[in-house]
C-alpha cells in the first residue's frame, strides 16, 4: 500500500498529462512485469473505488497503455495479470478482436481547391494556420502528419476532434496521432465518440472504458453495435462503481 500511495502522489505533484504519462512509463517500464502488475493493478483497483487521487491518477496509466498499444511488454503485463488474477489490471488489457470497419487503406486526398492535389508539405503548411478556411479538407485528409499537425493547432475545437473521432470507417491514422495527443484523448465527448465507434480498436476503448462514469458505462452497454468484451467489461466496472458522490475525471485543463 505504501507503494501506491506513493506513486499516485507523485504522479499528481506533476501538473501536465504529457509528463504524467511519461514518468508513470518510464518509472513501470524499469521494474520487472511481475512487481509492475500488482502494483498497476492496485491502481487500477484503487480507481474501481472512487478513490479521487486513484481516479485522478489513472489517467497516466490509460493514456500510457493508448500509446503502448499492443507491444510486447503490454502482452507480458496481461500474461502477468491472468496468471496471477490481477482482475482490475486485467480488466484494461484483455484481448479484443479488431472490428473489420477499421480502415487500413489510404483514402484520396481531398480537392483543396487548387487545380492540383497538393504535396504533404503544402497540406501541412495550412493545418499549421491560424486560420480555419482549409479546416474542411484537412479534417478529411488521410495523411498521419497532416492529421497530426492539425491536432496541434490552437484553433482547432472538440468538435472538430469529435468529427475525427465518428468517422466510420475510422482512420488508423486518427488513432495512432490521437494516443500522442492525450489531452484530447481523454476529453469526455472525444472518449466516448471512440467508445462508440466499432471501429476503435480494443487497445483504446477499453483503456478509455476505466475513465467512464456511471451514466457513461451504462451508455456503452446499451449500444449493441460495440464489442462484446467492452460490454462485458464495462459491465464489470459499472457493478464496481460507487453509486454515489463519483468525482469527476479531471482532463488537467
Amino acid at each position: 500500500m505504501i507503494l501506491i500511495h506513493r506513486l499516485i502522489r507523485t504522479l499528481l505533484s506533476l501538473q501536465e498529462l504529457k509528463l504524467r504519462r511519461a514518468w508513470l512509463l518510464d518509472h513501470v517500464q524499469q521494474m520487472s512485469v511481475v512487481d509492475a502488475a500488482p502494483l498497476l493493478d492496485a491502481l487500477c483497483k484503487s480507481a474501481e473505488r472512487g478513490d479521487p487521487a486513484a481516479r485522478e491518477a489513472l489517467i497516466a496509466w490509460v493514456v500510457g497503455l493508448v500509446q503502448l498499444g499492443d507491444c510486447p511488454w503490454v502482452a507480458a503485463l496481461r500474461q502477468s495479470s491472468v496468471e496471477n488474477g490481477l482482475l482490475s489490471l486485467n480488466r484494461l488489457l484483455r484481448p479484443v478482436i479488431s472490428s473489420p470497419s477499421m480502415s487500413e487503406s489510404m483514402p484520396p486526398v481531398p480537392d483543396y481547391g487548387v487545380g492540383r492535389e497538393l504535396t504533404v508539405g503544402e497540406r501541412r503548411s495550412l493545418a499549421r494556420r491560424p486560420n480555419r478556411r482549409a479546416f474542411e479538407r484537412l479534417l478529411s485528409d488521410p495523411h498521419p502528419l497532416v492529421v497530426r499537425t492539425l491536432l496541434h493547432n490552437p484553433r482547432l475545437t472538440e468538435n472538430d476532434v469529435v468529427r475525427l473521432a465518428v468517422r466510420r470507417p475510422l482512420r488508423s491514422a486518427v488513432i495512432d496521432e490521437l494516443a500522442q495527443c492525450p489531452n484530447w484523448l481523454v476529453r469526455p465527448r472525444v472518449r466516448m465518440t471512440l467508445l462508440h465507434n466499432p471501429g476503435t480498436p480494443g487497445t483504446v476503448t477499453l483503456p478509455l472504458l476505466a475513465l467512464c462514469k456511471r451514466d457513461e458505462l451504462v451508455e456503452v452497454l446499451e449500444n449493441t453495435a460495440v464489442n462484446a468484451v467492452l460490454r462485458t467489461t464495462a459491465r464489470e466496472l459499472l457493478d464496481r462503481r460507487p453509486p454515489l458522490g463519483e468525482a469527476p475525471i479531471s482532463t488537467l485543463h
